[in-house]
């Protein structure tokens, strides 16, 4: 039977607790006791833990053997801002199917009072991306950094950048086929509602970044956001990268 797992909010020798809502989650809903078994990350290692006492504030866990987590794909989201219960949706789902980064972006087509609201929903985009990492058994969220404008993000990383164009859906090459020349990490960016302006599209090119569409249909940006990473993460696992 699949443990349960849970990523502590603390951690001390061979100690790790877990607080608030997931604590009286435990203590209250799945009534644990003392001495029950669960798998607790700790800065992404995992470890078999051991209930040592329990409380609604309050999980102590013994923490026993270590587990070998699943290795997560290299694979990195930039998806500029639109509306937030839309953005919320598109971030649980990223961080079910294993993203390690995602970077909320001020784009040209970005609304004004979304950009501004947005730096203060990044704490609760960070617990949305922790309850979905428990969920879905990862060893830790996915980082979620600050909003920053999307010249910023785009400069000097360090992979393969691909920005879905749906714009010239018609005329550019399918996601898959400009995946094939890739190797991890890759940058995947997600446009807003109306899709990237002209002068972004062109930015991106003089950063390096390819461009690559996922179809003639127009798909939603919180849809668009999920093909395009279950896409990637099919055609790494179908052709993983050859080391040397």
């Amino acid at each position: 039977m699949t443990r349960r797992r849970w990523i502590a909010d603390r951690a001390a020798g061979n100690r790790a607790w877990i607080t608030g809502s997931h604590a009286e989650h435990l203590a209250r809903v799945l009534r644990a006791k003392p001495g029950q078994k669960f798998d607790v990350a700790v800065e992404g290692a995992v470890w078999e833990g051991t209930v040592v006492s329990i409380s609604p504030e309050e999980v102590e866990f013994e923490l026993g053997r270590t587990m070998e987590p699943a290795l997560l794909p290299e694979i990195s989201v930039l998806l500029s801002i639109y509306k937030f219960d839309r953005l919320e949706w598109a971030l649980e789902k990223l961080t079910e199917l294993g993203v390690a980064t995602i970077f909320p972006i001020i784009s040209r087509r970005t609304e004004p009072h979304l950009g501004k609201a947005a730096e203060k929903r990044v704490e609760r985009w960070r617990k949305i991306a922790l309850e979905a990492a428990q969920q879905s058994r990862r060893a830790k969220p996915p980082e979620i950094p600050v909003p920053m404008p999307l010249k910023k993000a785009i400069v000097d990383i360090n992979g393969c950048g691909i920005v879905l164009n749906e714009a010239e859906a018609e005329e550019a090459a399918s996601l898959k086929s400009v995946l094939r020349d890739c190797r991890p990490p890759i940058w995947l960016a997600l446009g807003p509602e109306g899709g990237w302006s002209a002068e972004e599209i062109e930015l991106f090119r003089q950063n390096g970044w390819r461009t690559a569409s996922l179809g003639r249909t127009i798909l939603r940006a919180e849809t668009a956001a999920i093909v395009a990473a279950a896409i990637t993460l099919s055609e790494l696992a179908d052709n993983p990268p050859q080391r040397h």
